[in-house]
């Protein structure tokens, strides 16, 4: 693996609204920021080999509305290990995936920006946050491990 997008799901209802975590949709907001972030990749050059996106409802429709900007895109793979992960869980995932050259992850933070503070700093502590439809584009100097990583793009509707 060369490269490593990280993208935290557009903005979903309360779940007030939806009554499970697991079934919340995007807002109509969250629709748009899931779009804007398929363009800005697109408009970057930035295509995933793989796509892993976590099996929540908001997961899904921020990967679906996202890779409908590019030609080509991959079938995402429903990965459940991605839900309420660790920074450690995210990589052991993306360790069974480093055959891939560029790997979209679709997921939910705090995993995600402690991933990114992780392979970039070092640090899971050092997390700058990562609003909802926010992505990182990070490039990896060869093997999968902390501080081993050049943040190359962030990006937040």
């Amino acid at each position: 693996m060369h490269e490593l997008i990280l993208l935290r799901h557009a903005e979903a209802v309360p779940i007030e609204t939806a009554g499970d975590d697991l079934q919340r949709p995007l807002s109509p907001r969250g629709e748009q920021e899931a779009q804007a972030a398929g363009l800005w990749l697109t408009a970057h050059g930035v295509q995933p080999d793989r796509v892993l996106c976590s099996p929540t409802r908001r997961t899904d429709e921020t990967t679906r509305l996202a890779l409908a900007a590019m030609a080509n895109a991959p079938v995402p793979q429903i990965a459940g290990e991605i839900y309420d992960a660790s920074p450690g869980e995210l990589l052991a995932l993306l360790d069974q995936h480093a055959d891939a050259g560029t790997v979209l992850l679709v997921g939910h933070n705090p995993g995600i920006e402690r991933l990114v503070a992780l392979l970039v700093e070092g640090r899971s502590d050092e997390f700058r946050g990562m609003p909802p439809g926010a992505l990182a584009v990070l490039h990896l100097d060869g093997v999968l491990e902390p501080g081993n990583a050049r943040l190359d793009a962030f990006w937040s509707p």
